[in-house]
């Protein structure tokens, strides 16, 4: 089961990251409590997510809003990682794409996935260095599962590193998870915390230009977008 959690950040406040490089590379460790990486379900994720679920995470409209985000956040023709995918990848069906690519933790979600062109079953809490070479992909999509990561800011390294100079990585967030696999930081914290947090990850990671996009639509699941932009 999915559970919601706050609704929204207040939207008169858009957070404006901190000076890339300021931040050390402990900061994680310094501004969160020490347990903030635990999840409630420490066992193998492997077999929590061996059953495919063949269930949208976030309302119709919602979808719909990334969706349209996703009509100018990809240029056309562009190679697209979607990073944590499933069987559905919210990409516009309409544009051409030079490579879709998707890795995720279930075979027959991921095959199930018609927009996807390859894949890969790959547990990043296990691995977080993705299996693909440098220098291969023109975007990374990551749609409502950055809460499930435990080293995030490896994982967002490596998915870094297979950008072309330039890309740029698009983390989608709602107020819907899986309580006993998410980690306890996005419990804890209040949605424009966990932008915030999300947004660390990103500049530890080395990106730039680390911004905060709403794109919630009226009387839907909220929608957060945090942006970076590889140097």
């Amino acid at each position: 089961m999915v559970f919601a959690f706050d609704r929204m950040p207040d939207r008169s406040s858009t957070f404006v990251p901190s000076t890339p490089g300021a931040i050390v590379p402990d900061a994680l460790a310094k501004i969160l409590p020490e347990d903030s990486f635990v999840r409630m379900d420490e066992s193998s994720d492997v077999e929590f997510y061996r059953e495919p679920r063949f269930v949208a995470h976030i309302d119709d409209a919602t979808i719909e809003a990334l969706t349209e985000f996703y009509r100018t956040f990809i240029p056309d023709n562009a190679d697209v990682l979607d990073l944590m995918s499933s069987w559905i990848s919210h990409l516009p069906p309409e544009k051409p794409y030079g490579r879709v690519a998707g890795l995720g933790m279930n075979k027959a979600e991921l095959a199930a996935n018609g927009q996807l062109s390859d894949y890969h079953v790959h547990d990043l809490n296990a691995d977080p260095v993705l299996p693909y070479p440098d220098d291969v992909f023109d975007r990374v999509a990551i749609a409502v599962s950055i809460q499930y990561l435990i080293k995030p800011v490896d994982v967002l390294k490596s998915a870094g590193a297979t950008l072309r100079a330039g890309g740029q990585i698009c983390i989608a967030m709602s107020h819907r998870l899986f309580p006993t696999k998410a980690i306890l930081a996005f419990h804890r914290l209040p949605p424009t915390d966990r932008i915030r947090l999300v947004s660390t990850y990103l500049e530890l990671a080395g990106y730039h230009d680390v911004h905060f996009i709403d794109q919630s639509p009226a009387d839907a699941d909220p929608l957060w977008l945090v942006v970076g932009t590889q140097p």
